[in-house]
């Protein structure tokens, strides 16, 4: 066992945990893992932390009791918890259960920000989570090949606004836009899930557009345009994604994240156009997002 400095690592799903694994240990860091039992991936037991200590999500005494038990006072949090878990069958242990009672809303601020309130009266502080992995923020400007059209940068100008003001409430971090319309809300659903949930309803439009062949035409139209509306081609059905961070977002828990699985999810969906924030949004498989956007034509760009 190595001598270097201790760092807590609670571990939800996705690549976020192996990305901060690998970096706090090139640094130097012993790492100590709490993985969630629900989110977090197997493989996170063979990457080189001291140790690993599986819990469920419900079991925050045990957690503190772990990292007390290591003698860990710092720790960062890594890797989605799905907010729908609140709702799910798990058992809060007394503490949780405490936690859960004393809170006037359920969003994922309050009660990660609970949960960190907690760990520091215990003795352990919770850091930004991206402070290990400065290099994957994105930048300013255009990242791809493909520079936004105006269409494109028209919906996201109304996209950020729109997802500015439902940020406020703690409701999700991404809209997805066409024409200037809000398509879908990201809710307790996840991002992707929103992005899919978007491509469908306009599949859904096409289809219902194509069953109007069979109406009688209006008179009162011309034979092109009524062709034009029957084919949808009036608006396009490309939509834009805009992910933000929070006005107040916390850095150390719920910080955005995209990677390569984000685009072939826009790819499915129809999706064109991507915008994060600059400097506040991981992307979480480096060079390779840019790769895969290019691959698929979509543009993506940070601001």
């Amino acid at each position: 066992m190595g001598s270097g400095p201790k760092l807590g690592l609670i571990a939800g799903n996705g690549k976020f945990p192996f990305l901060v694994l690998d970096a706090a240990r090139a640094q130097g860091y012993e790492v100590v893992i709490a993985a969630i039992r629900e989110e977090a991936f197997p493989e996170i037991e063979s990457r080189g932390a001291v140790s690993v200590h599986w819990l469920s999500l419900g079991e925050l005494s045990k957690l503190i009791d772990a990292f007390k038990a290591e003698g860990v006072t710092r720790a960062v949090m890594a890797g989605q918890v799905k907010h729908k878990q609140i709702f799910s069958s798990i058992k809060p242990d007394w503490r949780l259960a405490k936690l859960l009672l004393a809170l006037s809303t359920r969003n994922t601020d309050s009660l990660l920000g609970a949960v960190a309130k907690v760990l520091a009266d215990e003795g352990i502080m919770l850091e930004n989570s991206t402070a290990l992995l400065e290099p994957l923020l994105a930048r300013a400007g255009v990242l791809t090949q493909r520079p936004p059209t105006e269409q494109e940068r028209k919906n996201i100008e109304y996209g950020r606004a729109v997802a500015r003001h439902l940020a406020q409430f703690d409701i999700g971090q991404t809209v997805v836009i066409a024409e200037s319309a809000c398509v879908a809300v990201e809710a307790m659903e996840g991002t992707d899930a929103t992005i899919e949930r978007a491509g469908q309803l306009m599949k859904s439009l096409d289809s219902e557009g194509a069953s109007l062949g069979d109406c009688h035409s209006d008179p009162e139209r011309n034979e092109g345009e009524e062709s034009a509306v029957l084919r949808g081609s009036l608006l396009s059905r490309a939509l834009t994604v805009v992910k933000i961070a929070k006005p107040n977002q916390d850095m150390r828990f719920d910080v955005p994240v995209v990677g390569v699985k984000t685009i072939e999810v826009m790819r499915q969906a129809g999706a064109s156009c991507l915008a994060v924030d600059a400097g506040r949004c991981l992307l979480l498989d480096g060079d390779a997002i840019f790769r895969a956007a290019d691959d698929a034509r979509i543009s993506l760009c940070a601001s």
